[in-house]
């Protein structure tokens, strides 16, 4: 075994590597970017090396620097995580060239697997079931679209470097093809250094079940069972289990032995996750399943496997690395109980699940029997724009799929994050969803029911926010007291009771929520203020947590920001901005799709920004005429900035 361990990575893989290396008694080395320098994964770590600037390509991507960090700690092997670079063959080869063991499958295993269209040619000479599709050289646009054609829409536009969702495009009708092809190679560059891709038929009603491979130095290969990922947004899993609803011991069977099959294929070492896509329209059948592409890494979702086999994958692909043979033969792997993973990202699902950034007022995380929490940030940390939005993963096992998904569901209920926008009340809602738990669903699933899900704009949560008025009015009374106490008594006038003559007094307070303007209506009667919006009284189950001036209103899962309105601070200038598109987050302009003086159509794209590794197309609030450009194609933007101002059409005019 190792006696020390660089982990290549930052957030929730780099702390649950940490913990499996410690446990065995390894060194822990962190690297860090500059916005890292305080993160948790740093100071989790024995050690840590800074590595560069915050961008991930001048600092985790950079292959020589953790090379270099690894050499100055005397570092036995790298531990890549996931993303990055752990699925980059020059960096094992650059590993191998150092004398440091990579974590991970040779490099020749990596290339193999790494390019969709070879692996896809590899696995149908291994006969391995695979999706009809174009996997061919020729990129020329005007071929994949006859080939789309051909093979008949809806189809799949995916990046041949790809995973995650990054590069890929869904297109059901032939007009619809140009637009999102150059949208996924563009993101398909921008992720991956490569615009090339691939066109697949897209199964109508797919499940997504992949299967989690193991093999060691010495020939030996097994699976240790599958997981469903298929509840999916963009392509991006949301909620993973284990074992699969609805999977038989045949199909079980027979999916591991193809996933064994396509890890003998490239010759894999480690830990690999072989994904299929199977056909869910009426059931899962022997039959009626493809293959996907393989992961050569750990998958984000692991740990609901670690629940049902009783492993430590971590520890697996340490002693592998190490030489050691596989602690388990295929009959002895064990499959008990059911865990579900929720995915908790800094996004808002109101917004089109837009990225959230900032800082962390408060999080904390229910320790209760039959629930996991890996983390990656703690109180006081920060969820920056530079890398994935992920706070934590919530795992949840029990004897039974439903009460997986009970215990996951008050698990998530308990779970308080203040600063950022969650996705929170959005998982609570999936776990309680009546299809998703009588198992009727595909990877559709999220898409046709975002409004049932609390994924679509919604009216201020009127009770949250008269909590957070009430919190605040009585801080601010609080402090007159205690600075009446110091100043000594000024003047009758002075007093914040609310008294008058003619007995209960009612005041109007405009504040803020959410940055929106609202009334909240206080009444004084003997001395007691009472607080409601719109007729609703505080809800006393909100939690309150200190933001400043404001305070952040937890309920539900939602969160609301709640400040007392600031005249000083009321833009006088721009308060006709309805035609003013301002950037939804920190990012970069990708592309500017109209000209100044352009005539365009409300809903129309206007700019497309890259924010969290996707892309976001923000389009016309309002019919009108282009009068300003204020960015140009490659420059990074703040959260706010102004990039279009619109002239709104007059709806008079004929």
């Amino acid at each position: 075994m190792f006696t020390s361990v660089l982990i290549a990575n930052r957030g929730e893989i780099a702390c649950r590597i940490a913990r499996t290396a410690r446990r065995l008694g390894l060194r822990t080395i962190a690297v860090f970017s500059d916005a890292d320098a305080n993160a948790l994964h740093v100071r989790l770590c024995d050690e840590a090396h800074r590595i560069g600037p915050a961008p991930v390509r001048e600092s985790y991507l950079v292959a020589e620097a953790l090379i270099e960090a690894a050499r100055k700690s005397g570092a036995d092997c790298i531990h890549p995580g996931y993303g990055f670079l752990s699925e980059k063959p020059d960096f094992a080869e650059a590993c191998e060239r150092a004398g440091i063991v990579f974590v991970g499958p040779p490099a020749d295993a990596i290339r193999a697997m790494g390019l969709k269209d070879r692996a896809k040619a590899l696995m149908e000479k291994a006969g391995v079931p695979v999706v009809p599709g174009y996997h061919g050289e020729n990129q020329d646009p005007n071929l994949l679209k006859r080939k789309a054609y051909e093979i008949g829409y809806p189809v799949l536009i995916k990046a041949v470097a790809g995973g995650g969702g990054k590069g890929m495009r869904r297109v059901d009708r032939h007009a619809d093809f140009d637009v999102a092809l150059e949208g996924a190679m563009r993101e398909a560059a921008s992720a991956f250094g490569d615009d090339r891709v691939l066109i697949e038929k897209y199964i109508a009603s797919p499940r997504h079940i992949e299967i989690q491979v193991f093999a060691d130095r010495h020939g030996n290969v097994i699976h240790l069972n599958e997981r469903d990922c298929s509840l999916q947004r963009r392509h991006q899993k949301v909620i993973e289990e284990a074992p699969a609803p609805g999977m038989t011991a045949p199909m079980r069977a027979r999916m591991g032995e193809a996933a064994v099959a396509a890890a003998r294929a490239v010759g894999y070492c480690g830990a690999g996750t072989v994904e299929f896509i199977a056909d869910g329209a009426d059931g899962l059948k022997v039959d009626a399943f493809w293959f996907m592409e393989m992961n050569t890494r750990l998958q984000v979702e692991h740990p609901v496997t670690e629940a049902v086999t009783g492993l430590d994958l971590v520890e697996w692909q340490f002693r592998v690395a190490a030489g050691e043979r596989l602690a388990l033969q295929q009959d002895q792997v064990a499959l008990e109980g059911h865990a579900v993973e929720a995915r908790l990202y800094a996004e808002d699902p109101e917004r089109g699940f837009l990225p959230s950034t900032g800082r962390l007022a408060e999080v904390s995380f229910p320790d209760r029997e039959g629930v996991r929490v890996d983390a990656g940030v703690d109180i006081g940390g920060e969820v920056l724009p530079y890398y994935d939005p992920m706070i934590a993963k919530v795992i949840a096992h029990a004897p039974t799929r439903e009460k997986a998904l009970d215990r996951l569901a008050e698990a998530l209920d308990q779970t308080i994050v203040a600063g950022p926008r969650t996705n929170l009340a959005f998982l609570s809602n999936l776990c309680r969803a009546w299809d998703f738990r009588a198992g009727n669903f595909d990877t559709g699933f999220i898409d046709r029911n975002l409004a049932a899900l609390g994924a679509v704009p919604q009216e201020i949560d009127k009770g949250a926010a008269a909590a957070g008025i009430a919190h605040i009015l009585t801080r601010e009374s609080v402090r007159l007291a205690q600075q009446r106490k110091t100043d000594g008594p000024n003047s009758p006038w002075d007093a914040s009771d609310g008294f008058q003559l003619s007995g209960k007094r009612q005041v109007g307070v405009p504040f803020t929520v959410d940055g929106k303007k609202a009334l909240a209506t206080v009444v004084y009667d003997g001395g007691r203020a009472q607080v409601s919006v719109d007729g609703v009284a505080p809800d006393p189950q909100a939690k309150i947590v200190a933001g400043g001036a404001a305070v952040y209103v937890l309920r539900k899962g939602r969160q609301v920001s709640v400040a007392l309105t600031d005249f000083e601070a009321i833009d006088v200038e721009h308060q006709d901005g309805d035609g003013v598109v301002s950037a939804p987050m920190h990012g970069k302009v990708l592309a500017i799709l109209v000209e100044k003086g352009a005539n365009v159509a409300k809903g129309q794209r206007l700019v497309v920004l890259e924010a969290m590794k996707m892309e976001h197309a923000l389009t016309a609030p309002v019919a009108g005429v282009v009068i300003d450009i204020a960015v140009s194609p490659g420059a990074q933007v703040a959260d706010g900035a102004r990039l279009i101002v619109l002239k709104a059409a007059d709806v008079n005019e004929n």
